[in-house]
């Protein structure tokens, strides 16, 4: 009898497997199924949080010799030539893909929120890549987005492959991004928060168990591999009081306005960018040479700042030792985003965060709130910064929960993040991520899924079975065509097949007028002659298009500089396909779907 030698099986033959029906089927089941996949998820998050961890790391001390750059006392040629030689490196990069690459490359939140959850794996590699490259190399950037891009990137690749509900995609994106904030922090609870108030939009009982499953496996393999996290130690904290609040509430304010100047530093400097005409290939290394030259001033810039935190956490400093480093750390922050490097300022906001709760602490005496201690204010100025540039109030809450153990404290960031997600909203209204997307011209404003607004089109609406005649056909010619009661409308073209208008049968037999039938024009009866729909209009700008001309039905055309009519789309039917849009929606929310 002979026998077959064992084959492990290869990852093509699992996502084959995944192709399978059956297999599929069991996935599509319900929430236990969609758990399942969260632990799966879990696992990848976390071992990749290791990884692009270790891979850094290693660069930083191939590079300049020390693990922690911003809390090192390095100097010399090695730190301005650190972020130029990475700047180059990523120059190169970014022109490769320029040649072979033509489709922008999302982010979790721009995937969830326009398609579905659906995220290209290969695009979320690359841009880690170049996450890796920017802070492995020195520049002023966190690898928070590289840990939620490649995550969220394998989540989605999962569910494409298991063919899940849009509804379930979006749930499991989020599901990556959750264990790769929870890992990175060692805090599943911020994981989970992250993803529900940033990547998904919206809390329901059905996402919170994939969630948290996945930020508690993530965890779990990080301190298992690594010693990923932080945490901040306080002692002797005293229990809050009713006048503690104002002092809180005053520094989240005061966060939210500096918060906004930085956002638009970012845009600033990447608009003079683009106005000046510098190669995209080459405004990394530009940058690199500015962040290196900051630097050499203090290397506390350099890359995220995990150990300038604890630095200066630590440390008895002046307001102007103090506002020296925020003020270096953010112009490289800035500095570095605007020139093409990639990477987030999660951690950097966390960073510049503390150093104004810190200024706070100093200045707090002075207006009769010295009682607190500095490292308080640190915390609570650290959480309301991030929740500036960030978003997501409940979830820099719970990072300050799960960094400081002491639940006194998180009532006063609260307060704050409270204060600091209201100032934003209502005097800017966007966090850094949906800014950048404001400025590319995209419409959001947050992860909600508003995909299928844009996916509800007037060409898949439109009737394309529409009754049409020229406008040279005549009154009488017209009259013996259509009949009274034959059709309720009919779309009139010039000679030369573009449209002229709409022509409401009814309105021509109730005419009080006797007019003569062969020599009057059909002109006299024409209607919404500029008044068109194109194919690519979305369901709420037609309705727009309905309340604005108060019709009942709009002719569609092919476009503007044809002008040829293809289709006719009621407003009836419009309402009706986005109310039951907007039911699928809501069931796949509620999970009845």
């Amino acid at each position: 009898m002979s026998t077959k030698p064992f084959r492990a099986p290869s990852m093509a033959s699992f996502f084959d497997n995944l192709r399978s029906s059956r297999l599929r089927a069991i996935f599509r089941r319900g929430e236990i199924a969609l758990v399942i996949l969260a632990f799966f998820v879990g696992i990848a998050s976390g071992l990749f949080v290791v990884l692009i961890g270790a891979i850094t790391t290693a660069l930083h001390v191939l590079i300049f010799g020390v693990e922690r750059l911003s809390s090192s006392d390095l100097s010399g040629w090695i730190v301005l030539l650190g972020p130029l030689a990475g700047g180059v490196v990523l120059g190169i990069i970014i022109f490769v893909i320029s040649k072979t690459r033509k489709k922008p490359m999302i982010d979790p939140i721009e995937a969830n929120a326009l398609h579905g959850g659906r995220l290209s794996l290969t695009d979320s590699v690359i841009v880690c890549l170049q996450n890796i490259v920017s802070n492995g190399f020195g520049a002023s950037v966190g690898l928070e987005a590289g840990y939620t891009q490649v995550a969220s990137g394998i989540a989605s690749k999962l569910g494409v492959k298991l063919k899940l509900r849009r509804g379930d995609m979006r749930i499991l994106v989020g599901c990556g991004a959750a264990g790769a904030i929870a890992a990175a922090f060692n805090a599943p609870l911020t994981g989970a928060f992250y993803a529900i108030e940033l990547i998904i939009g919206t809390y329901t009982i059905v996402t919170l168990a994939p969630l948290i499953v996945s930020a508690l496996v993530a965890t779990i393999v990080t301190g298992l591999l690594s010693q990923h996290g932080l945490s901040i130690d306080i002692f002797g904290s005293s229990e809050v009081t009713p006048p503690d609040y104002v002092p809180a509430i005053f520094l989240g304010a005061v966060c939210a306005g500096v918060g906004i100047v930085l956002m638009q530093a970012v845009s600033f400097i990447e608009e003079t960018a683009r106005k000046s005409k510098i190669p995209i290939w080459l405004r990394p290394a530009i940058g690199g040479i500015a962040v290196g030259i900051l630097a050499l001033i203090s290397p506390q810039v350099l890359s995220s700042g995990h150990g300038a935190l604890h630095l200066n956490l630590d440390a008895n400093m002046t307001i102007a030792g103090l506002a020296g480093i925020f003020i270096l750390k953010a112009a490289a922050s800035a500095i570095s985003i605007g020139s093409s490097f990639r990477g987030g300022l999660f951690f950097a906001s966390l960073f510049m965060g503390s150093l104004l709760g810190k200024i706070f602490a100093i200045c707090a005496p002075y207006i009769g709130y010295g009682d607190t201690q500095p490292i308080v204010y640190a915390v609570i100025g650290m959480s309301a910064f991030a929740a500036a540039i960030i978003g997501g109030p409940l979830t820099m809450t719970f990072l300050a929960l799960e960094l400081t153990g002491d639940f006194q404290i998180t009532v006063l960031v609260l307060a704050a993040v409270m204060t600091t997600s209201l100032v934003v909203r209502t005097t800017f209204g966007y966090s850094f991520a949906t800014w950048r997307f404001h400025l590319r011209g995209e419409s959001i404003r947050s992860a909600h899924d508003i995909g299928w607004i844009r996916d509800l089109t007037v060409g898949k609406m439109m009737r394309a079975d529409i009754r049409k005649e020229p406008v040279s056909i005549g009154l009488a010619a017209f009259k013996e065509k259509f009949p009274l009661g034959s059709t309720q409308r009919v779309i009139m073209t010039h000679d030369d097949g573009r449209y002229a208008g709409i022509i409401l049968v009814p309105e021509i037999y109730a005419d009080p007028m006797e007019r003569d039938s062969k020599t009057i024009s059909l002109e006299t009866y024409l209607r919404y002659k500029t008044d068109v729909l194109l194919p690519t209009m979305n369901a709420r700008q037609a309705a727009a298009s309905f309340d604005a001309t108060e019709s009942e039905a709009l002719a569609v055309v092919n476009d503007k500089i044809e002008n040829r009519p293809v289709g006719l789309l009621t407003e009836s039917h419009t309402l009706r396909r986005y109310s039951e849009e907007l039911e699928i929606r809501r069931r796949e929310a509620s999970g009845e779907i």
